[in-house]
């Protein structure tokens, strides 16, 4: 197996990662009431998973993160050469760079390090103190926004169902937790976004906030239904570790590239 062939095994891990982690935080909305968003429910898995399972997680986060960020560089999924496709290399690139932290996050984990805090509270807290932090932070919410109407946009359309194998793009499991998924992702994203417009334009970090404040913020039973929806993308995330049709980064093709110069 080359390099390029193991990072897509690993690739494969991650998306499983990925779909643990949002059934994780749907069961402790809908069974406990706890609101949590990815970073929490990594650290509710290694508390009860271990450091093996973590290990093996971080892996496959790490992997995810990398061929996010190709698609990003190298378009190895094939986006158009228009707006939409530039739109969907950005959104692979910021993928790519919130995996990658999330698989930091487990190699802290670990060692024993228990991560805290909100990550866009402080992320905000960070722009603010800069010069124009305040529209830096509304531009970063106006970004965002766009990410949760496409979301919606995708759950609408179903377009999700091309990047799996033929066969199981037909089935209407497939379909159906694909889009109550993707449209449970656009509506958080789409509160995160109003949170984070409010830290900017009140040049209040305390205003911003993630996942974990977007689920405490509904009410029941809409709580309940994102949390539904979020569990559906889990599945969905498990089903892509599995049937995706992943095009591999040419790992083995560059690294000649790179020793040349």
């Amino acid at each position: 197996m080359n390099a390029s062939s193991k990072l897509t095994a690993l690739t494969r891990i991650g998306f499983a990662t990925r779909g643990l982690l949002y059934v994780v935080i749907a069961f402790l909305v809908i069974r406990t009431g706890r609101a949590e968003d990815t970073s929490g429910a990594l650290q509710y898995v290694g508390n009860g998973g271990g450091r093996v399972l973590l290990m093996v997680m971080a892996m496959g986060l790490l992997a995810y993160g990398i061929w996010r960020l190709a698609d990003a560089a190298l378009n190895i999924e094939q986006h158009d050469d228009d707006r939409k496709g530039a739109a969907q290399r950005i959104g692979a690139a910021l993928s790519g760079i919130v995996h990658l932290l999330l698989a930091w996050q487990a190699v802290r984990l670990i060692q024993g390090v228990a991560s805290g805090g909100d990550g866009t509270r402080e992320g905000a807290e960070t722009a603010l103190a800069l010069p124009g932090g305040a529209i830096v932070v509304m531009l970063g919410s106006l970004l965002l926004l766009g990410v949760g109407v496409l979301q919606l946009v995708k759950a609408f359309k179903a377009s999700f169902l091309r990047h799996l194998e033929p066969r199981i793009a037909r089935q209407s499991w497939a379909r159906w937790t694909g889009r109550a998924g993707y449209g449970a992702r656009g509506v958080v994203f789409m509160i995160i976004s109003f949170f984070l417009f409010k830290a900017g334009y009140k040049e209040q970090a305390s205003e911003a906030g993630g996942m974990a404040q977007a689920l405490s913020w509904l009410t029941n039973p809409t709580d309940i239904l994102i949390a539904a929806g979020l569990f559906g993308f889990g599945l969905f995330s498990l089903i892509e570790a599995r049937f995706r049709i992943l095009h591999s980064v040419p790992i083995d093709g560059l690294t000649p590239s790179i020793s040349r110069k």
